[in-house]
């Protein structure tokens, strides 16, 4: 029998995540700070209202985009929160997680050979996604000196007369970096010039800390019609097995996704989505509740990491903290091998998001505080020892 199997697939590297993630779910007295998950259930009343549409009978498919009334909570949330102006009945689809939003924008924008600007580190779905796609990956590596912001200068050196799509990801996993209304001027005065599409990834949009807050590219001028919004209720709901996102695109791209989508899926889970409805309806208090004891935990990283000289810039946005561990000679992955064999705690290697995240390490805090005040020992210990 000759191989069946597709060369495009079998040559994807498998999640560096899960690696560590499937060692620690077999090793007793582990830590993991390595999932990006939120530790909060789902707020009770979304779940009384999936539950109340289970009871109502509410089982059956929904329109392939999805039910209108969540369209519409969507499309009126971005309109009140950054100015955005969306059709709910053509601009508007509701996918199965974020994650299948960045899949079929990328499937239905790219033609073999196209090249996509992916800024690394980051989230490890969109080189094999561009892949998959018949994509070529442009990768940018980012600077820590730059808070691993992306500059419009690193984008105009990526770009070429194959550049079709530009992926970005802020609030962004796993760095915790946010760019301002101000840094994305310049970002999108160039896409516009060079007629890119962005393909912005706002899944934590409404995790970030401080005064600034999260600010989106598709509010600037002439972005609208060249931006897919991909964000989610995963993670400001502490919604991830609801398995619920949405993408806002212009209506001639969103009918292709909806093709994609509609072959592939047929429609988003119903019970999620009427749930949903009512966290976007109801939900603030519990995503303000959230991001205070989020913002508390980041602050006690950071405080431990400057008491034990672990060098680490302040993210304001996410749930991950991006230290740098050069400094001990060891590779990303030795250092997180080695820490999990003695420590038992696993944290994810920086590597895993892209090869200038060499040197650091993804740790998320999204744990207890209870959780991370142990971690935190067992990483001193760890250093300890390395310093000895």
């Amino acid at each position: 029998m000759r191989n069946p199997l597709s060369k495009v697939v079998t040559e994807l590297k498998p999640s560096g995540i899960r690696k560590f993630f499937d060692i620690v779910s077999e090793m007793p007295d582990a830590i993991s700070l390595g999932v990006g998950e939120p530790d909060f259930d789902t707020p009770w009343h979304i779940c009384d209202e999936g539950i109340y549409s289970l009871e109502k009978g509410r089982t059956f498919y929904t329109s392939n985009s999805g039910l209108i009334e969540l369209r519409s909570e969507i499309c009126n949330w971005y309109k009140k929160k950054y100015g955005c102006n969306y059709d709910p009945k053509k601009e508007c689809l509701i996918t199965v997680g974020g994650s299948e939003g960045i899949d079929v924008a990328l499937r239905a924008l790219i033609n073999p050979g196209d090249e996509v600007i992916i800024p690394e580190p980051s989230y490890v779905s969109y080189v094999p996604c561009t892949l998959l796609a018949g994509g070529k990956p442009v990768i940018i590596n980012l600077k820590n000196e730059n808070e691993f912001k992306l500059t419009a200068e690193e984008l105009s050196a990526a770009i070429t007369d194959k550049t079709k799509v530009l992926i970005l990801s802020y609030p962004n996993n796993p760095t915790g970096a946010i760019m301002t209304k101000e840094e994305l001027i310049p970002i999108a005065k160039l896409a516009v010039e060079k007629d890119i599409i962005v393909i912005s990834d706002e899944i934590y949009s409404e995790l970030t800390y401080g005064d600034e807050g999260h600010f989106s590219i598709a509010a600037l001028p002439g972005m609208a019609e060249r931006t897919i919004v991909v964000n989610g209720f995963s993670k400001a709901y502490a919604m991830t097995g609801w398995r619920l996102g949405y993408a806002l695109a212009p209506e001639m791209i969103a009918v292709q996704m909806t093709k994609i989508h509609q072959f592939a899926i047929m429609c988003a889970p119903t019970t999620s989505q009427y749930a949903a409805i009512n966290a976007i309806k109801e939900g603030d208090k519990d995503i303000a509740n959230m991001r205070e004891s989020y913002d508390k935990r980041r602050k006690f990283l950071l405080k431990q990491f400057e008491v034990m000289g672990l060098p680490c810039f302040e993210p304001h946005g996410a749930f991950y903290v991006f230290p740098s561990i050069s400094k001990f000679g060891m590779s990303s992955e030795e250092f997180c091998t080695e820490l999990l064999r003695k420590e038992k705690l696993a944290v994810v290697p920086g590597s895993a998001f892209g090869e200038c995240g060499e040197g650091f390490v993804r740790i998320s805090y999204a744990y207890s505080i209870d959780e991370l005040r142990e971690a935190i020992s067992r990483i001193e210990h760890f250093i300890s020892e390395l310093n000895a």
